[in-house]
């Protein structure tokens, strides 16, 4: 089953924390590429660059910022095949954003016709 993993963590890391983070999750992602669980990863620009787009009433409405107004926003994700929940847990426990933030772990919907990679 496919599941997400969204890390969650504030914005305010220094460059150097923020790279050895980054270091330790591509890491990550090359052991669980090995065992044939990594699907996708990335980690996302800051909220300074997010755009929000909402359509009420036909109109589309579109405003910068993220969404939800929060300390933690989603700093990246994880996308990975895992036999069941506690699978993905496990690996969810891993991602070096666990221990700075919280790792949201979610079930993807397979949906037919969709294309795939």
């Amino acid at each position: 089953m496919k599941y997400i993993l969204l890390i969650h963590h504030q914005e305010v890391l220094d460059e150097d924390e923020r790279q050895h983070l980054l270091e330790e999750s591509v890491q990550l992602a090359n052991q669980l590429h090995e065992k044939r669980q990594y699907l996708d990863a990335a980690p996302l620009q800051p909220t300074s660059a997010t755009t929000s787009v909402r359509v009420r009433d036909g109109k589309r409405v579109v405003t910068d910022g993220p969404f939800a107004e929060t300390r933690e926003q989603i700093g990246g994700y994880f996308l990975i095949e895992a036999k069941d929940l506690d699978e993905a847990i496990d690996i969810a426990a891993r991602i070096p954003g666990a221990r700075i933030g919280t790792v949201e772990v979610r079930p993807v919907w397979e949906v037919d016709g969709l294309p795939t990679t």
